[in-house]
């Protein structure tokens, strides 16, 4: 007769959170919060003035709260997350009729926002889609480069030919800015 030895599965960490989160514990979503506001404050601030995007995180983790019972993976959590904050950021720019750019009245209204580094954000907004994220969780949200790998599900390779590719035409954008 053949005996099978089943070992406990370990869970990971993350999944348990989500697990615990969706159960309704408020520590653990609070977690959640910690591991994921720089990723999704990022991703909004790739596509919303600095201002908004500070408003719409609440919009963004108060709707994941409420719906994370419906999430049945746990490990799909931080891409559902995600997928929630550039949803958030499509449905601002229609409520709002938002425009091409920002409004820099309202942007440069927060306190704590360098003119010049609201220019350079601005340009980095231009930028394909495909560099605008990752060239913002760099910059702006200080995430490494393989920090922004496993938040966002890229490859490794993806985020630094991302971030090489992203870092060459902003460049060449802020030269030409430099010489007009």
């Amino acid at each position: 007769m053949l005996e099978t030895m089943c070992e406990p599965v370990e869970v990971p960490e993350e999944d348990r959170l989500v697990r615990a989160a969706g159960l309704g514990d408020r520590t653990a979503f609070g977690e959640l919060y910690v591991r994921y506001a720089r990723m999704v404050h990022g991703i909004l601030l790739a596509r919303v003035s600095p201002s908004d995007a500070e408003d719409l995180m609440h919009d963004v983790f108060m709707s994941a709260l409420q719906q994370l019972r419906e999430l049945r993976t746990a490990g799909a959590f931080r891409g559902w997350l995600a997928t929630i904050a550039r949803n958030r950021a499509v449905d601002h720019h229609r409520k709002a009729r938002f425009q091409a750019g920002w409004d820099e009245s309202r942007a440069g209204s927060h306190p704590s926002v360098n003119p010049d580094a609201l220019m350079v954000l601005d340009q980095i907004r231009r930028l394909p889609e495909a560099y605008r994220e990752t060239l913002v969780l760099r910059f702006v949200e200080g995430m490494t480069g393989p920090e922004i790998a496993r938040q966002t599900g890229l490859t490794p390779e993806s985020v630094r030919v991302n971030l090489h590719r992203g870092t060459r035409m902003l460049r060449e954008v802020l030269k030409g800015k430099e010489t007009s």
